[in-house]
């Protein structure tokens, strides 16, 4: 069988509050194929951002098993795991967290660098993602510079890059108008397909979740087909 893009195992995540314990992921198995786009559903509480930390590697304090690419991250060092993000995984949020005091093409550029990708090769690379996401004009402004539509679309580019196994996306267009979001959602995905990338993302829009290959909805900290 080929190894999963994804793979969690019995993944359980619990938060103390005073007395009161929190279960907010009980006990999920989830295999994400490589290619294939998955929506993950849920409203806001619900555990979407915790179930994306936890594969992205972004923090402890998790049971179960997480394995990326046949990876099993769980006896992993930190060391391995900053590895394992670098060369495998790419982020979407919400929010798009872009460097400010670099241009549209250095924040793109950058993740490549850190990759350890050429300069030259990573500026090609970078300019060809930003125009196939109609920012050619946009690659040496700044963040500021640029619309929300325009700064997500970078965060896509950005993310992207090392062309990863795994792409995960909390809420990518959350902040984005209606008619925006599904631009850069429609962008997102062709260019994820192109590359043959798997996605997990994270959403609360069924609109958006329908344009994907498959749905699955957070009930109760269990994961289940929407």
């Amino acid at each position: 069988m080929n190894e999963a893009a994804l793979q969690l195992t019995a993944l359980t995540r619990s938060f103390q509050q005073g007395d009161v314990t929190i279960e907010v992921l009980r006990g999920v198995d989830f295999r994400l194929e490589k290619g294939e786009i998955v929506a993950l559903l849920g409203p806001s509480g619900s555990g979407k951002s915790t179930l994306l930390q936890a594969a992205g590697l972004l923090e402890g304090g998790f049971g179960g098993a997480i394995a990326i690419d046949g990876k099993a991250a769980v006896h992993m060092s930190d060391r391995e795991r900053t590895a394992l993000r670098r060369d495998k995984l790419g982020f979407v949020y919400q929010f798009h967290h872009l460097l400010p005091d670099f241009s549209a093409e250095e924040n793109v550029v950058l993740p490549q660098l850190v990759h350890g990708t050429a300069r030259a090769a990573a500026e090609t690379r970078a300019r060809d993602l930003l125009t196939v996401l109609g920012l050619s004009a946009r690659l040496h402004h700044r963040p500021a510079q640029l619309s929300g539509g325009e700064q997500q679309r970078v965060a896509v580019a950005r993310a992207l890059a090392n062309k990863p196994v795994l792409v995960l996306a909390d809420e990518p267009t959350g902040n984005l108008d209606e008619d925006t979001a599904a631009r850069v959602l429609e962008e997102f995905l062709t260019l994820v397909r192109s590359q043959g990338s798997a996605a997990l993302i994270a959403t609360h829009n069924r609109a958006l979740a329908a344009k994907m290959d498959r749905v699955v909805r957070l009930d109760h900290g269990k994961l289940v087909a929407g």
